[in-house]
C-alpha cells in the first residue's frame, strides 16, 4: 500500500509486504512507488499517494482527535486551537509528576509573605498596591488559573501554525483536499492543543507564582504563589525559606501594581506578540517528516511525538526579519519590566532581608536564562519570553530614580510614547536627561515628574502608600 499524506502508514494493510515500519522514509515520494517520481505509478503521481486513501486518513486521524478531545470545547471564542484539550493535557502532565495540595499553614505562610511585601512596596514606588486577592495554588491550581490568560497569549501563535498547516500544502494536495481542508485545519488545531498543553504542563513544575513571565497569568489583582515552587528556587541558596518566600512575594506583588496601575501595558505586550505571530513562517516540510514516524494505530505514539521535546515538537518557525524586529521590541519591554521590578523589589526589602543580593541574582539569572520547561514552553510554541537585557534596563531605571526621584521614573509608565527604546538602553543617561538614542526629538522628562503629584498630595498618604493621584484608586 502507498504511502500517505504527511508519510503516515493505514495500520493492518494486508497488501503491504514491504516490510516497513512507520519510522521509514515517510515521504510518500519513494522512487517508482505510488507519488514518486514515476507519472504512470498508481495515484497519477500525486505526491502523497492515492487521494482516496488521503481522505480516509484524514477522517480516521480526525476521529482519533476527537475521541481524545474534551466534550466541552471552548464556544464562542473563535479559537482554531482546542484550549480544553491543552488545560486537561497540561493537568495531566502535572500529576504525572506529582502535586501535593497546599496545607493550610502553607496558605498562611504565602498569605502573610504577600501582605508584608506588599506593605513594604509602598515605600519604594508611587503605584499604589495592585493586589485584593491573596492566595496560594498548587501546581494544578497554577494551571486552572492561568489558562485564560494562557490561550489568549498562545492564540496568535498557534493560530498562525495551524493556518500554516492548510495554507502551506502542495498545491495539488489543496486542489484534491477541497472541503477536507477544515478538516486539515481542526486536526492541526487538536496537535497544537496537545502540544501547547503538554508544554504549559511542564512549565507548572518550575513557576513560583502568577507573574514569572513578567507578566501576572491569573485574575487581576491575584497574586499567588505556588509553596512547591518556592521551596525549588531556594534549593542549593542556603538561605532560610521564609526570606526567600518574602522576596518572591514582593516580586510577585511589584509585577501586580506595575499592571495593576499602568492601564496600557497588558495589551501592548498582547499586541506585541501578536505582531510577533504575524512575521512568523513556517517550513511544513519539517512537519511532514515528523508526522512520518507516527503510527495512526497508536495513539500514544503520537503523544510522544508532540511531547518529545528532543525533537524540538512539530511546528518550528522561521526565523523572518519581520519576525526579528518584533521579537526585539517585545524583549525590549520584557527588560524594561523586569528591570523595574528588580529596581523596586531591591529598595524594597535591602534593608530587610539579609540576603537581598543573593536572591536578586539568582532571580535575574532565572529570568534571562529560563528553566528546562521554559526552554520546552518556547522550543513548542515557537516564542521565548526573556528579558534578555535585564541589567541594562535596571541601570536606566536606577538612574532615573537618580536623577527624577521615585516619582520620576514611575511617571514613565504614564504613556507607552515615554517608554526607552531598545537603543536607550545602549546610552541610559541620554535618556534620563531627555535624549532619546534613537535620534527622535528631545524628551523633557521633568515634566513628568511629579510637579502634578506634589499638588494632588501624590507624595505619600497618612497610611505611607503612595499613588501618583494621592488616592489607592485606579489611575
Amino acid at each position: 500500500m502507498s504511502d500517505l499524506p504527511f508519510g503516515f502508514n493505514m495500520p493492518n494493510d494486508p497488501d503491504d509486504e514491504s516490510g516497513r515500519g512507520s519510522g521509514d522514509s515517510g515521504s510518500g515520494r519513494g522512487k517508482g512507488g505510488p507519488g514518486g517520481d514515476d507519472p504512470n505509478a498508481p495515484g497519477g503521481g500525486f505526491p502523497f499517494g492515492d487521494p482516496q486513501q488521503m481522505a480516509q486518513m484524514l477522517r480516521q486521524f480526525a476521529d482519533m482527535m476527537a475521541a481524545q478531545s474534551s466534550p466541552e470545547k471552548e464556544q464562542g471564542t473563535g479559537s482554531t486551537v482546542n484550549w480544553d484539550v491543552a488545560k486537561n493535557i497540561a493537568r495531566h502532565t502535572v500529576s504525572q509528576h506529582g502535586d501535593s495540595s497546599v496545607s493550610p499553614a502553607e496558605y498562611a505562610q504565602v498569605q502573610e509573605s504577600l501582605r508584608l511585601a506588599d506593605l513594604w512596596l509602598n515605600e519604594a514606588t508611587t503605584l499604589p498596591s495592585g493586589v485584593h486577592t491573596m492566595e496560594a495554588w498548587s501546581r494544578a491550581e497554577w494551571v486552572e488559573r492561568t489558562m485564560p490568560t494562557w490561550s489568549r497569549l498562545c492564540e496568535p501563535l498557534t493560530s498562525r501554525i495551524v493556518e500554516s498547516m492548510g495554507q502551506n500544502l502542495p498545491d495539488e494536495m489543496q486542489s484534491m483536499a477541497g472541503p477536507l481542508m477544515g478538516m486539515v485545519q481542526q486536526m492541526g488545531g487538536m496537535l497544537v492543543g496537545q502540544q501547547a498543553g503538554q508544554a504549559i504542563g511542564e512549565l507548572a513544575r518550575e513557576v513560583v507564582g502568577s507573574t514569572d513571565v513578567g507578566l501576572p497569568l491569573g485574575e487581576n489583582g491575584r497574586a499567588a504563589l505556588l509553596p512547591a515552587g518556592v521551596q525549588k528556587f531556594g534549593e542549593g541558596l542556603e538561605i532560610p525559606g521564609d526570606e526567600v518566600r518574602l522576596y518572591l512575594a514582593a516580586r510577585e506583588a511589584a509585577l501586580h501594581r506595575l499592571f495593576g496601575h499602568v492601564p496600557w501595558l497588558r495589551s501592548h505586550l498582547f499586541n506585541l506578540v501578536e505582531e510577533y505571530a504575524l512575521g512568523m513562517s513556517f517550513d511544513m516540510s519539517g512537519l511532514e517528516e515528523k508526522l512520518g514516524q507516527i503510527d495512526i494505530s497508536n495513539p500514544e505514539a503520537l503523544q510522544e511525538a508532540l511531547s518529545g521535546t528532543e525533537s524540538g515538537g512539530l511546528f518550528q518557525p522561521q526565523d523572518t526579519p519581520q519576525q526579528k524586529a518584533s521579537l526585539a521590541r517585545l524583549e525590549t519591554m520584557l527588560a524594561l519590566i523586569e528591570g523595574w521590578v528588580s529596581v523596586v523589589v531591591s529598595s524594597a526589602v535591602a534593608e530587610r532581608l539579609p540576603n537581598t543580593a543573593s536572591l536578586a541574582e539568582a532571580s535575574r539569572r532565572r529570568r534571562a536564562t529560563g528553566g528546562p520547561a521554559e526552554h520546552t514552553f518556547a522550543t513548542l510554541v515557537g516564542l521565548e519570553l526573556r528579558p534578555r537585557r535585564l541589567r541594562e534596563a535596571a541601570a536606566l531605571w536606577s538612574a532615573l530614580e537618580d536623577a527624577h526621584g521615585v516619582q520620576g521614573r514611575d511617571a514613565i509608565w504614564e504613556h507607552p510614547d515615554l517608554m526607552p527604546s531598545s537603543s536607550d538602553l545602549d546610552s541610559p543617561e541620554a535618556f534620563v536627561h531627555g535624549q532619546t538614542g534613537d535620534g527622535s526629538p528631545e524628551i523633557d522628562i521633568t515634566q513628568f515628574t511629579g510637579e502634578t503629584g506634589k499638588e494632588d498630595g501624590g507624595t505619600g498618604n497618612e497610611d505611607g502608600s503612595k499613588g501618583t493621584d494621592g488616592t489607592e484608586g485606579d489611575r
